[in-house]
């Protein structure tokens, strides 16, 4: 399984429309590979690289998206996922770009298959989502994208 977008390579540099310094709009995502017998697919974006002073445990949530259909194979920019809308860090259900605070910050965009639905509602928080999928996880992938403030 993998996940692309056409913006930027793994480890390559998120352009700045899609970030605070931008738009903010959520970047085009492409699904490939995903096992047939999926039932739901989680979407999560995070950054690992807060800075301690922000948040204790250096974790942004950006995106937290669920229950999506396994048939889903693109996400439009600008535009969510069908599916299950949970909160990112700021308790938003909505796509939050990068805006790290002091240097260049890894941004993992993470995709999960699963063998079920997950029994969550709107707003779930991304800890939630992970409860909820351990040991219904058929496949992952991911993407990271970097991004520093000009």
């Amino acid at each position: 399984m993998r996940i692309t977008s056409d913006l930027f390579q793994e480890g390559g540099e998120i352009p700045a429309r899609y970030t605070c310094d931008g738009e903010g709009v959520s970047p085009p995502l492409e699904f490939h590979d995903l096992p047939p017998e999926a039932l739901s697919l989680v979407l999560l974006m995070d950054d690992p690289d807060v800075p301690p002073s922000v948040r204790s445990d250096r974790m942004w949530d950006h995106w937290v998206v669920f229950n999506i259909p396994p048939s889903t194979r693109k996400v439009k920019e600008g535009q969510p996922p069908p599916g299950v809308c949970g909160a990112n860090t700021e308790g938003d259900c909505c796509y939050m770009g990068p805006c790290p605070p002091d240097r260049e910050h890894r941004y993992y965009f993470k995709l999960y298959a699963l063998d079920c639905m997950l029994s969550l509602g709107k707003g779930a928080t991304k800890k939630e989502v992970q409860e909820a999928m351990h040991g219904h996880i058929l496949a992952e992938a991911h993407l990271m994208g970097r991004y520093k403030r000009p």
